[in-house]
């Protein structure tokens, strides 16, 4: 699982051959122990909890970074490695 990014304490992970359980394009967000999945297409939450503020940075991140994700997204479920994304605070 690379994590493709970080900013503001934030990890953001894609998962190698991640297709089974969400059925959609999607990213893994950390933060101080809690864990949120969220669609690349909508930002939509999948699964998880994640606090309010780091929720609406995440959901900005997927917006501007949308194209690079779904790029990620298409190396990641054949088993290739992602490329870095910028944060937020970068």
């Amino acid at each position: 699982m690379p994590t493709i990014s970080i900013f503001y304490g934030i990890l953001i992970k894609i998962f190698f051959y991640d297709t089974d359980k969400h059925h959609v394009p999607h990213i893994h967000a950390e933060y101080q122990g809690q864990v949120a999945v969220y669609s690349i297409e909508d930002g939509t939450l999948l699964a998880g909890d994640f606090p309010k503020n780091k929720h609406r940075l995440v959901v900005a991140w997927i917006e501007i970074h949308q194209k690079e994700l779904m790029e990620d997204w298409q190396l990641a479920v054949t088993g290739r490695n992602p490329f870095q994304i910028r944060g937020l605070d970068q």
